[in-house]
């Protein structure tokens, strides 16, 4: 077996359909296995993946064990010379796998590799290649000089900012949302440590694989879609809690001395403005918005469906049982006409993989479209949904035919 891949489920099922779907043509040719593992979603994933997906092997806990705990039940079984923790909120592309592979193979020392990532608006996620958290990053962080210099190799420091987003480099920090390693590895310095119950688990590992000799490197040669806001809000109370306290747990496990006293007192500062924030946002902002502005998910009524003539059908099919009859039909994208969809009163884009439109060219297409002021929607040949994630702060959107929309 040549690459196992772990996917931790937790009430999403529609993301993870789409997901699936992609994976299913990126193992193609490969001798791959896909492992699934429910933290008791209690949104009917099973029921609806499990006949959809019959070569997927699924395992349902009873409870939420964490992300850590998850993946490491899951590993358990896993047969693969390399094995892939993939989120179910992503997309990749056809060539993807076989891609970091053949990267991998090339590498003297390979301990793991990231990838470059994009949000589901196609913008660049920084959090594809990282450096490893220091007191001074997390000072800047904290006051907003990372975001104010992203390229500088100083004050952007922790998101190495200063490193070309499409060429290969040797890293400390992967994202646990698409982190590829030898299972020989994994074997020699543990897998996730199940104290992190969510978050800073793959700091901790991308720690542990350095430390004994190994190397991690951010690829370029291929990019995927991760959609975010999909498991915790990043404006929650529950986020900044889970988050920081994982930082807290890694810098008290690897850091010591003055170092790991200066960085948990910034932690915890860090803390306590991030939660008042929260709070100010629940109590205040949240409820303005709500007053002023109606739900995004209600308001969509004039789509560019962008698919190959006839193969959009089922697209179609579930945007006409949501009420979203307004459909602009584009059989293929040259360029000519990307910059008229650009330039157009679109509220969305459908994106419709199959035929002449496969995952990679949408992948590529969503970020030419990346500075476009309405949602980007993606769809697979013969899924039963629609999805879509341009904010990390809220949920994104999943549109199914209505007789599947409850559980």
């Amino acid at each position: 077996m040549e690459l196992s891949i772990i996917i931790i489920n937790y009430n999403v099922r529609f993301f993870l359909e789409q997901c699936l779907c992609s994976v299913s043509k990126a193992i193609h040719g490969l001798e791959a296995e896909v492992w699934v593992i429910d933290n008791a979603s209690n949104d009917g994933s099973l029921s609806y993946l499990q006949p959809l997906f019959p070569w997927v092997h699924f395992l349902q806990n009873q409870e939420n064990t964490g992300y850590a705990k998850a993946n490491n039940q899951a590993l358990a079984y896993c047969r693969g010379r390399y094995v892939l923790f993939l989120n179910p909120d992503t997309l990749v592309a056809e060539d993807c796998f076989r891609l970091c592979l053949d990267f991998m193979h090339g590498q003297p020392s390979p301990g793991a590799m990231g990838i470059r990532m994009l949000d589901g608006s196609g913008k660049f996620l920084p959090e594809s290649k990282r450096a490893f958290p220091s007191p001074v990053s997390a000072l800047y962080k904290l006051t907003g000089l990372s975001a104010l210099f992203p390229c500088s190799a100083i004050f952007n420091r922790y998101s190495l900012g200063q490193l070309n987003q499409y060429q290969n480099h040797q890293v400390d920090v992967l994202a646990g949302a698409f982190m590829l390693l030898p299972k020989a590895v994994l074997d020699q310095v543990g897998s996730f440590d199940e104290r992190f119950f969510m978050y800073g688990e793959d700091i901790d590992l991308s720690y542990r694989i350095q430390k004994a000799g190994f190397q991690n490197y951010y690829f370029a040669g291929s990019s995927i879609i991760h959609f975010k806001g999909e498991s915790t809000r990043k404006n929650s109370l529950n986020y900044v809690l889970l988050f920081y306290n994982a930082m807290l747990l890694f810098v008290q496990k690897n850091y010591h001395g003055k170092r790991a006293g200066l960085f948990s007192f910034f932690i915890q500062m860090a803390i306590v403005i991030r939660a008042v924030v929260s709070l100010i946002n629940r109590l205040l902002i949240a409820p303005l918005k709500a007053i002023f502005h109606t739900n995004k998910k209600y308001q969509l009524r004039n789509i560019a469906l962008v698919a190959t003539e006839g193969l959009g059908f089922s697209a179609v099919s579930i945007l006409n049982n949501n009420k979203v009859p307004a459909i602009n039909a584009v059989s293929y994208l040259p360029e000519d006409k990307q910059i008229l969809l650009k330039n157009q009163a679109h509220q969305a884009i459908l994106f419709c993989e199959g035929g002449g439109l496969n995952w990679k060219q949408i992948i590529a297409l969503s970020e030419n479209f990346s500075g476009f002021k309405g949602e980007l929607l993606f769809h697979a040949s013969g899924s039963g949904s629609i999805i879509g994630s341009d904010s990390k702060e809220t949920s994104g959107r999943a549109m199914v035919p209505k007789q599947c929309s409850s559980t």
